[in-house]
């Protein structure tokens, strides 16, 4: 049946509705009222029968079906608390239980087996995860009547791959102590995701040669992850190649042969949809298969640069990210790779999903690889250039009213614009948007795309490379990209220039899934290249600023305190990093206070915060000094304060907690909660995750008992208190189960 708004007037004799239009349509209009409320019956009916399916059902429904199958629900770790939300505002709240309840009835069948525990943590908490027997593992003397071959035996010296496991959930090597006893079962837990970088052009590293190459163009070191692929064998047990792990140079290798040692690299991870591939066109010779194939790929460590590719060979290191190839044969058309990395969450610039926005009227210019400027300005500058010339184009204003009506229509669309990026390329860019008033400028990541702008300007003046100046109600979104190589600059009018200052500033700028890489650049080794520069300059603009979902170095604000307000300075779900402790992340020109009021909610800060005022400042870690102006004003609640030196009021906040509670022991309880990070430095798999032997005070202190900082929103304690809640329903009588994060 139409579902259009006039169904039920449609359905009315003619003569009625002839009538209807001579009065005015009023039966048309209570019609359509009355046909809202139908539709909304009709969608409650029809939801019914999808309300039978625990897979379909609406969400308040899922509690009715677990009581219906006798699944208890696990209590919530956070008692009913949540974070601090205005009206209308929405957040994820922990993993559904749906997949849990709809999974119960077969779980039960399965009770007692080893391979559903596998399927148990993937549903309760969704980590894929791995369970082992550890009595399988203990070294034991066994009777001749009853061999087991299968089980684990001593570690036999010659056989490297066995040896390469040690101490991870794939050892197969037998113990007499530790963690492996009889009752005990191993379930290990992989919280890092697999993300892919789909395309993208390898950096080749002129200081070490032109011959050697790393898979992340921003020219460091990354650990190649694999492409999880379904288990062959439902119910088995999953082994590396169907869980997103680091990707190990044995497993990578393929041996032909023993005596003499060849090696290739494997079809399992090797090759297109598979965890990497590398294109080189026209190499080892023209016209030649591309992408490479595997059997010229050679596993190799390439720690020092010492390897050496044969020529027609390519040595691939999974451990390092990089690629060598002969000296003498060096790739002249580039080098193209796809690969995976390791990382927490959905931040950052990365090809995951995200949803776009725009305004529908808005001029759309696409830019790629696949179809290159015509001029010099580079590609993103090109499509600025075609949006200013669009804007000529339309000329003034038509006298014809007909005319002019177009010429409104067309000058309101060109007043947004959207550059969007359709691939994961790097761009080599120098930027200047100047924006009228009113106007709207996006430049942003297509959904699924990891675009790299490289930033290029002089040595001397870098900051100039990203300049952006914006008159009374313009702005500017930033979205999916990575920028590297120097700052974005956000200019205000200058205050020398009265008629400047009459025209107003650029009203908002929004930075959003994107990655302004802190210390501009990276070495090898993920040490930042210029660890006290900033990655966003706010000169003389009283401008909005957000960073959602972001990753980025530190702010640093250089405004005179006006009569006006301060500038709003808003961080979400986001880093800011300024590489170290005792940089700042957020202050004004030569570490004195910005003029920002903060609000900085479910976000890690690493450095020192040195403001007019904090807002609010919600479950997030601040690992440095933390200053502000006016203390009066603003809260500070459940958060870790490192250095409280003038700070607004603060409520149930670390470590103060836990030296009210031990005056005594103040300073070593202090030390005891001090967050405690797999990694600091941006580009390794762990970055800013909270450590396993962190403070519990830390990663269950948030308001709704989830971690502190920036992966808040995983509710990571939640997943593993439900999960161990299920294991001790679902694990046999006499048995030991624990939970181990091998990531």
């Amino acid at each position: 049946m139409s579902r259009s708004a006039d169904r039920l007037y449609e359905l009315l004799p003619a003569f009625h509705r002839l009538a209807d239009a001579q009065r005015g349509y009023p039966l048309r209009a209570l019609l359509r009222v009355i046909n809202e409320q139908a539709n909304l019956v009709e969608d409650d009916i029809a939801q019914l029968y999808e309300n039978w399916f625990a897979e379909t059902c609406a969400d308040w429904v899922v509690p009715y079906i677990a009581d219906l199958i006798g699944s208890q629900p696990v209590p919530d770790p956070g008692g009913g608390r949540g974070p601090l939300q205005s009206a209308g505002q929405t957040r994820p709240g922990p993993p559904s239980t749906r997949r849990e309840v709809a999974l119960t009835v077969g779980f039960r069948r399965r009770k007692g087996t080893l391979a559903l525990l596998d399927a148990l943590a993937l549903a309760v908490t969704g980590w894929p995860a791995r369970a082992i027997e550890f009595y399988r593992l203990l070294g034991w003397t066994q009777h001749l009547n009853h061999v087991h071959p299968h089980r684990a035996q001593t570690a036999d010296l010659r056989r490297s791959e066995s040896l390469d496991l040690l101490g991870g959930p794939f050892d197969r090597q037998a113990y007499t102590s530790g963690r492996r006893t009889i009752p005990s079962v191993g379930v290990y837990l992989w919280r890092l995701k697999s993300y892919p970088v789909t395309h993208a052009p390898a950096c080749c590293l002129d200081s070490v040669g032109p011959h050697c190459f790393t898979f992340n163009p921003l020219c460091h070191d990354t650990r190649l992850f694999t492409n999880p692929v379904s288990e062959p064998e439902p119910g088995g047990p999953p082994e590396e190649i169907n869980l997103p792990v680091p990707i190990r140079r044995l497993a990578f290798e393929r041996r032909l042969s023993t005596h003499p040692l060849t090696v290739r690299a494997s079809d399992a991870y090797y090759g297109i949809d598979r965890s990497l591939v590398i294109w080189a066109p026209d190499w080892p010779r023209k016209g030649a298969t591309q992408p490479i194939p595997a059997e010229l790929i050679i596993p190799a460590d390439l720690s020092e640069w010492h390897y050496r590719a044969r020529r027609g060979q390519v040595g691939a290191d999974p451990v390092l990210g990089r690629i060598v190839f002969p000296a003498a044969q060096l790739p002249r058309r580039g080098v193209w790779v796809s690969y995976r990395y390791g990382f927490s969450a959905d931040m950052g610039c990365g090809e995951y999903h995200r949803t776009l926005t725009a305004p529908a009227s808005a001029a759309y210019y696409q830019v790629s690889k696949d179809h290159p400027a015509p001029g010099t300005l580079g590609a993103i500058g090109e499509a600025l250039t075609r949006w200013r010339q669009d804007q000529e184009a339309l000329g003034p204003e038509p006298a014809d009213p007909a005319a002019k009506e177009h010429w409104e229509q067309e000058h309101a669309r060109l007043r947004a614009a959207v550059i969007e990026i359709g691939d994961s390329s790097v761009y080599r860019e120098s930027l200047t948007v100047i924006l009228g008033t009113g106007e709207s400028l996006q430049i942003r990541g297509a959904d699924r795309t990891r675009p790299v702008i490289e930033l290029v300007a002089s040595e001397s003046n870098r900051s100039t490379a990203f300049a952006v100046w914006g008159k009374a109600g313009s702005r500017l979104c930033l979205d999916g990209l990575v920028i590297t190589g120097g700052p974005v600059q956000i200019n205000g009018p200058d205050p020398a220039d009265a008629e400047g200052l009459a025209e107003g500033d650029i009203c908002d700028v929004r930075i959003r899934h994107a990655t302004l890489v802190p210390g501009w650049a990276l070495e090898c080794n993920c040490d930042p290249r210029r660890p006290a520069e900033p990655s966003l300059e706010l000169i003389d603009s009283t401008a909005k600023i957000t960073v959602d979902h972001s990753i980025i170095g530190s702010i640093e604000m250089a405004r005179d305190e006006y009569p006006a307000d301060p500038a709003d300075i808003l961080i979400t779900d986001s880093i800011v990093d300024a590489t170290a402790s005792g940089i700042s992340a957020v202050s004004g020109p030569d570490v004195l206070a910005a003029f920002a009021r903060l609000t900085v909610t479910r976000s890690t800060v690493i450095g020192k915060v040195s403001a007019d005022s904090i807002t609010l400042a919600e479950n997030s870690i601040f690992t440095g000094e933390v200053r502000v102006a006016r203390r009066q004003a603003g809260c500070m609640r459940f958060c870790y304060v490192g250095r409280p030196v003038r700070t607004p009021r603060r409520y149930h906040c670390q470590p103060d907690l836990v030296i009210a509670a031990d005056q005594a022991n103040a300073v070593g309880e202090a030390q005891r909660v001090k967050p405690v990070f797999t990694s600091l430095r941006y580009g390794s798999p762990g970055y800013c995750q909270l450590a396993g032997d962190c403070a519990a005070e830390i990663t269950g202190g948030a308001d709704d008992e989830s971690e502190m900082g920036a992966f808040h929103d995983l509710f990571q304690p939640q997943r593993t208190a439900r999960l161990r809640a299920r294991l001790d329903e679902y694990t046999p009588a006499g048995m030991n189960a624990e939970i181990i994060f091998a990531s």
